[in-house]
């Protein structure tokens, strides 16, 4: 069996799993997608790609183009095209899992910056300001009055990028310091993982500091994750919950999930587990 594992940059997560498939006994394959390039009606394309291609890539739409692409010369891509696309759009996130009755914080999108001032005073202060497309807390900002939500829509404005001046808007939650990563491969819940929000920081992204605490998760994570996984499509995902005061809430589900933060605290071999689905997926 042939592996390839796609990426844009070898992080820690990328060792870890070129090291685990090399020793699952597959042929691994490695293909650094910034340098890829393809004739659309190469109908022999497929041979490129071995049994399965594990997609790794950190941009969202290149990981987006080139799994449609592989999909398209009948490639099987781990996660899938639909996967990707509606984890890597906050928006789109929000409305699948709504749509599948799953908890999440009161969402609201502000069309335009004419709209932002009145969304906001409906929803109520403090509230959370997200970019549609983005991971590691950057363009996360909360604003606790109008004042503040003015600056930030200011700045957003002055971004050339359209989709800047389309405002995601969610409310604040309030919870303890800290949320839950949980990642999933396929109907295994591999590892959870409390992300606990640095000193002066109420986001808690590991890129900005959080640390981690695994723990065994109750029967109501369990359903709230394995909902949450099955609504966006499945495969490999990182399911991030909040512990609000009336429970559990789905606030992200990531497509290409990192995993060092939580590797750090979990005694599972996180990378092993993902490539032990990814064989078992090529052979069905």
């Amino acid at each position: 069996m042939k592996i390839t594992i796609v990426f844009d940059r070898i992080r820690g997560e990328e060792k870890w799993l070129i090291q685990e498939a090399k020793k699952s006994g597959c042929t691994t394959e490695l293909v650094d997608g910034r340098m890829l390039s393809f004739e659309l009606t190469d109908r022999e394309a497929k041979n490129r790609f071995g049994d399965i291609v594990l997609q790794r890539c950190i941009s969202y739409y290149r990981s987006s183009f080139l799994t449609r692409i592989m999909e398209n010369f009948g490639a099987h891509v781990i996660n899938t095209s639909k996967v990707s696309d509606v984890c890597g759009n906050k928006l789109i996130t929000s409305m699948v899992l709504a749509k599948a009755g799953i908890p999440t914080p009161k969402t609201f999108v502000a069309l335009s910056s004419e709209s932002v001032d009145q969304t906001a005073e409906q929803m109520g202060y403090p509230v959370v300001m997200k970019p549609f497309v983005g991971s590691w807390g950057r363009m996360v900002s909360i604003a606790r009055d109008a004042q503040t939500l003015d600056t930030i829509v200011e700045l957003r404005e002055s971004i050339p990028n359209p989709i800047e001046h389309m405002y995601y808007l969610q409310e604040f939650v309030e919870r303890p310091p800290r949320d839950i990563r949980a990642i999933v491969a396929g109907e295994e819940i591999i590892a959870t993982v409390y992300r606990n929000a640095p000193p002066n920081e109420w986001r808690t992204n590991v890129a900005r500091g959080a640390t981690t605490t695994s723990f065994k998760a109750d029967k109501d994570l369990s359903e709230i994750v394995h909902r949450a996984a099955h609504a966006v499509g499945g495969g490999i995902l990182g399911v991030d919950v909040m512990e609000s005061k009336e429970g559990y809430v789905v606030h992200e589900v990531n497509n290409t999930v990192e995993f060092k933060g939580a590797q750090a605290a979990s005694k599972t071999k996180i990378a092993k587990k993902m490539i032990e689905f990814v064989v078992r997926s090529a052979k069905r």
